[in-house]
């Protein structure tokens, strides 16, 4: 507290450091996030395949599906199909992952474009990171399974 003080800022300031940022516009929410009054009908949020159960789910196979998938290069050696398979579970399981962060993190309603900007900034890196993979799958004496166990025995 003592060194916040010394340059001006107070323990609130602290707590919220994105309010520090200048120039950073989020969209002014009413208070305790509620619009209208308590006798409007809730007015739900349209169906959409891509989110809720069904992406909640994929999720889970994908976690539930990577344990062997994890363990098939201990147990029968290297493989080309199951390398790659791998490579493939873990950058969905990965892209998934940080696309909730963003949903939870990154509110549409409260920053607008910035979450789209998230978003598109987490496709392109998924883009990257699997062409980078592509080509880790395509040399003929490595893969991520091999690169992995290397990593182990360093």
């Amino acid at each position: 507290m003592l060194a916040l003080s010394r340059v001006g800022l107070s323990s609130r300031a602290a707590v919220r450091p994105a309010m520090l940022i200048r120039g950073f516009k989020t969209i002014p929410q009413p208070p305790g996030h509620i619009v209208g009054t308590v006798n409007d009908a809730y007015v739900p949020p349209p169906p959409s395949k891509s989110a809720g159960s069904y992406h909640w789910t994929s999720e889970r196979i994908v976690a539930v599906g990577m344990v062997p998938l994890v363990l098939a290069p201990f147990l029968t050696g290297t493989s080309s199909v199951l390398d790659s398979s791998l490579a493939a579970a873990l950058l969905y399981h990965c892209h998934a992952g940080f696309q909730s962060c963003i949903i939870d993190y990154i509110p549409k309603r409260v920053y607008g474009p910035y979450h789209n900007y998230a978003v598109y900034l987490l496709t392109f890196g998924t883009g990257v990171a699997g062409y980078g993979l592509y080509e880790i799958e395509s040399k003929e004496e490595t893969g991520l399974s091999t690169i992995l166990s290397k990593l182990w025995n360093a």
